[in-house]
Order: C-alpha cells, then sequence, then structure tokens
C-alpha cells in the first residue's frame, strides 16, 4: 500500500435564486453597469432573501447534494470543516449547524476563518487528517452570505460581493491523486486594509458601532490589488516550478475571484491561457469562502482523472496560498 493522499472525490454548489445585477445596484448607490465591468468585471450576484437565513442553510444544500453525489450517507462523515467568514452566529460553528441540518451525526467539526483564503485553507488543513489515516470521508465547505456584511450605500465595495456555498469530499487515495503540494502564507499587517471594524471583542457591538456603519467590510482597494496580484502569481508560480508543472500540462488554474484584473494578472504572471482558468465572477460576484468550491462545481463535467490543477486565493488578514491538486475522477460521470 502506498503513500495517503487526499483525493477530492465529490464537489456541489450551491447559489440563491435571488439576482442582484449592475442596473439594479446603480438605482442604490452612485454606480453604473460600465463602472463596475471595467473595474472588477461583475455583471450580476445572487443574495440570500428571507428571515432568519444564514450561511448554515446555503451550504446544507451544497452538502446534502454532495453526498447524493458520492453515493455517502449522512453517517459515514467523519469531519466536516467549514471555511466561513460570515457564520451564522459568534457561536456555535456554522459547521456544527450545517452537521445538524444534513444528519451528520458521527462527525467532529468546526469553522476556518482565513478571509477570501478560508476554503483552500480548510482543504490542505483537512487533507492532513486524511493522509494520517484517521479520517475515511471529510467534508469541506466554504460559504458566505456576504450581502449580511456589505453595506449598500458604499460604491467601492458593494458591487463587489455576493453569496454562495460549495462543499468538497476527501477521502484516501493510494495513486497518487488529489492534494499533491502547497503553499499557505499569512501577513498580519495587512488587516489595516481589509476588515470589518466591530461586532468582534475589541469593538462589541453597541448603538455607536451601528450608527457609525462598522459592522461591514471596510476595504482599502489599491493595496488590496496590488497585494492580491504579487501574491496569488508568486506562490502559483512556486507551486509550478518544484512540482515540474508548465503551462502545457497544467489542465487548469483555480483563481479566487475577487477581481478579473487579478486573475488575468495571475494568469499572465503563469504563462497560461484565458481558456485554462475557471472564471465566473462576472455572474456570482465575489463569494468569498465559496469561489472556489463554486468554480470546481460549474467545471465538473470537464474535470479529467490526472488533470493537474492549481488553485490559487487571497483574502484578508493577509492570507494567500496556492496548491496543486491531481484531480480524482471523470468529472462527466457524477455533474
Amino acid at each position: 500500500m502506498g503513500k495517503i493522499t487526499a483525493a477530492i472525490t465529490g464537489i456541489a454548489g450551491y447559489v440563491p435564486d435571488y439576482i442582484l445585477t449592475n442596473d439594479e445596484l446603480s438605482q442604490m448607490v452612485d454606480t453604473s453597469d460600465e463602472w463596475i465591468m471595467t473595474r472588477i468585471g461583475i455583471k450580476e450576484r445572487r443574495i440570500l432573501k428571507g428571515q432568519g437565513k444564514g450561511t448554515s442553510d446555503m451550504a446544507m444544500h451544497a452538502v446534502n447534494d454532495l453526498l447524493r453525489k458520492t453515493n455517502t450517507r449522512p453517517e459515514e462523515v467523519d469531519m466536516l470543516i467549514c471555511g466561513v467568514v460570515t457564520p451564522d452566529m459568534q457561536f456555535p460553528a456554522t459547521a456544527n449547524i450545517i452537521s445538524d441540518k444534513c444528519g451528520i451525526t458521527n462527525a467532529f467539526g468546526y469553522d476556518m476563518n482565513a478571509g477570501c483564503s478560508s476554503f483552500l485553507y480548510a482543504l490542505i488543513t483537512a487533507s492532513k487528517f486524511v493522509e494520517s489515516g484517521s479520517h475515511k470521508k471529510v467534508v469541506v465547505v466554504g460559504a458566505d452570505k456576504m450581502s449580511s456584511i456589505t453595506d449598500y450605500t458604499d460604491r467601492a465595495t458593494c458591487p463587489i460581493f455576493g453569496d454562495g456555498a460549495g462543499a468538497a469530499m476527501l477521502e484516501p487515495n493510494f495513486d497518487g491523486l488529489g492534494v499533491v503540494d502547497a503553499i499557505m502564507q499569512v501577513d498580519g499587517s495587512g488587516r489595516k486594509h481589509l476588515h470589518q471594524v466591530a461586532g468582534g471583542s475589541m469593538y462589541p457591538a453597541s448603538y455607536e458601532t451601528v450608527a457609525k456603519r462598522q459592522h461591514f467590510i471596510y476595504q482599502e482597494g489599491q493595496p488590496v490589488f496590488k497585494a492580491a496580484v504579487s501574491n496569488m502569481a508568486d506562490t502559483a508560480v512556486e507551486i509550478m516550478q518544484r512540482n515540474g508543472i508548465t503551462p502545457e500540462n497544467l489542465a487548469w488554474l483555480v483563481p479566487h475571484q475577487a477581481n478579473m484584473r487579478i486573475i488575468e494578472a495571475t494568469a499572465k504572471r503563469m504563462g497560461i491561457k484565458k481558456e485554462q482558468v475557471m472564471i465566473n465572477i462576472e455572474r456570482y460576484g465575489n463569494t468569498t469562502s465559496a469561489t472556489i468550491p463554486l468554480c470546481l462545481w460549474e467545471w465538473e463535467s470537464k474535470l479529467r482523472k490526472g488533470d493537474n490543477i492549481i488553485i490559487a486565493t487571497f483574502g484578508a488578514g493577509f492570507t494567500w496560498g496556492a496548491s496543486l491538486v491531481k484531480w480524482a475522477y471523470d468529472g462527466s460521470e457524477k455533474a
């Protein structure tokens, strides 16, 4: 028996029905379709509507579909990690709530918050449990209801974000398929450029924090853009170099969907064609923790066993990283 690797054996996704278009946004704030498309590359985004609906409700749909597609009974799952920036509540963990809603009763789990890098961080963390031999079926979720912390009077940030969820199944593999390599990094000094001021232990919710609109996303566009381009590209190129991956034998780049210009700059630095890049930012916007699994879900039918895939991400923190994954199945059979 060879070395154990953690292979993705299934992928699923979910986006809400409501579509918030650029034209509708332009009636809420001083912006336009041309302005948004030129600077960000987003045409529309999905928004979760309904009283009392949270991140776990979207994740529940994705996880249930994942279990169905992989012929997995809920009680067979022995771990669930949720990458999330917008948990249902401060505690308990959204992972616990998802498990309850999906009937997953024999697993342990927790949330992981690494900003927009949360899904990849959770995927790499989960892979170690599989590689150790201690866990056989691990569900990794990336989900966020970004509309819950988006200020729809702020023209700089409100066009960017949307809601959605994705989930992947990780299982042991003995043929070298799955997560092959990863580079994960953090620079906490970048937090001043992208954060949510209030709602934590430093500035608990109060009349003052609400009045100052400090429970919404705060972002300084230029320093975030500059750091995202350089760090996503550098780690993706390093992953290529140390694993002998060339533009010719790379099947897909799966980049975090933050900004079309960031995606294009990363691909250019890697020397790959646009046709090798998964892009759905125009239709979904930046769903934060959900962007990467939503891409894999949408492209599943085009994925083939043995495909070399590089996942690259950047998020608040600052956090960033890249991973090489060898795809473990023919996606057309499950999509």
